[in-house]
């Protein structure tokens, strides 16, 4: 059977692979992949058992999403995003990945370039090739806590350049880019008539003085933003499958165009628990957040004590970090990562996943338990004293 060229040139997903190699081994401590450990909250649940009782659940919705949804949206873009939003600029989607992927197609043609600050989140990478696009990498400066270089964006700007898409907090860095870089990339892409298209999947989870920033809410960039969201890591919903996208009207219309065949709408019964994640109390999110920044805060003392193994920039938000490998076995990421999953049964995921200035890094996740994280370190101080 002939197989398409722009698929199969495409690697494996180096974190689905680790996950995969883990099932392997027993007692396994999993600091490999960016999934909440501590379920969704109740109240969440309990909308959802509602509206299927009720027997809402059982057709499609609106393309973009239930309006009650949308509506509440609205509110939370105005509230925490500065971002004045109508329904209409509103597509709800399978997850901030099928939002970003309708993104992308509906910005580029084959051919045309997005530059990606990398270390980037590796699908981001493979949105822009499967859309027959070429990602452009422009490295962030890992001696500043992985800050964005907007020389090497500017450097990367070609006539075919589209789009720049980036994540923040980053992932895999942690890094929360600043609103005077964010500035700097919307003058650029103004003077470029450029897209920019946002992942802020991490939004809520920032830390020390750290402040997220949405490059949405300054003026005149109306046109030239497309914004993207998710329930996912705020109320660990990874399972739900629900997100949603923010752009001008004439962008969201041609957006919709791609997010109607990938999907034809967000799973229904995810988005009236998405209404109840946004209607509801959100000590739960401030919870989560105390959560994660006790736990990297663990894993940086725990860190600390393999300085002769790992160099690592403390993470600034998402529950992730990204420690460099400082032994000479880490030249190859993954041979590292299968080598500490074999022998100690500890998974991680190899640093060349989220672009060539990733290799010699690892990413972890501190979305686990404490216990998890202490698992995970004690077998490696033992493997490394």
């Amino acid at each position: 059977m002939k197989q398409s060229d722009r698929v199969t040139r495409i690697p494996k997903s180096a974190i689905h692979e680790m996950t995969r190699l883990s099932k392997h081994y027993d007692d396994v401590a999993f600091l490999s992949w960016a999934k909440p450990t501590s379920g969704t909250p109740e109240h969440i649940n309990n909308a959802a058992i509602s509206a299927i009782k009720e027997g809402l659940t059982g057709g499609y919705s609106q393309s973009d999403g239930l309006p009650a949804l949308r509506e509440e949206i609205v509110k939370k873009l105005k509230r925490d995003n500065n971002i004045d939003a109508s329904t209409n600029e509103l597509i709800v989607t399978v997850g901030a990945i099928e939002g970003l992927a309708a993104a992308v197609l509906a910005t580029i043609d084959p051919g045309d370039e997005v530059i990606l600050p990398t270390p980037t989140y590796s699908t981001h990478i493979r949105q822009v090739e499967l859309a027959s696009g070429k990602p452009v990498l422009a490295p962030l400066i890992e001696e500043e806590n992985f800050a964005l270089d907007i020389q090497a964006v500017k450097k990367s700007i070609t006539s075919k350049t589209k789009a720049i898409m980036y994540c923040s907090p980053n992932n895999p860095t942690g890094t929360v880019f600043p609103e005077e870089q964010l500035r700097q990339l919307a003058n650029i892409a103004l003077e470029h008539d450029l897209t920019i298209i946002t992942d802020e999947a991490y939004e809520y989870f920032v830390f020390d003085d750290n402040r997220h920033f949405s490059v949405a809410s300054i003026p005149g960039m109306e046109k030239h933003v497309i914004s993207t969201y998710t329930f996912t890591k705020t109320y660990a919903m990874t399972g739900w499958r629900v997100g949603y996208i923010h752009a001008d009207e004439t962008i969201i219309d041609q957006i919709k165009k791609a997010h109607i065949p990938l999907a034809i709408c967000a799973p229904v019964v995810s988005q009236y628990a998405a209404v109840a994640a946004l209607y509801g109390s959100q000590e739960c999110v401030a919870e989560f957040r105390r959560h994660y920044l006790s736990a990297r805060n663990l894993m940086c003392e725990r860190l600390d004590r393999l300085n002769h193994v790992f160099d690592y920039v403390k993470p600034g938000g998402s529950y992730l970090m990204f420690p460099k490998i400082l032994l000479d076995e880490g030249r190859d990421s993954v041979a590292f990562c299968k080598k500490l999953l074999k022998n100690i049964q500890v998974s991680t995921t190899p640093g060349i996943a989220f672009g060539f200035t990733g290799e010699r890094h690892l990413r972890l996740s501190f979305c686990v338990s404490e216990e998890m994280i202490n698992k995970a370190f004690d077998r490696m101080e033992k493997y490394f004293k």
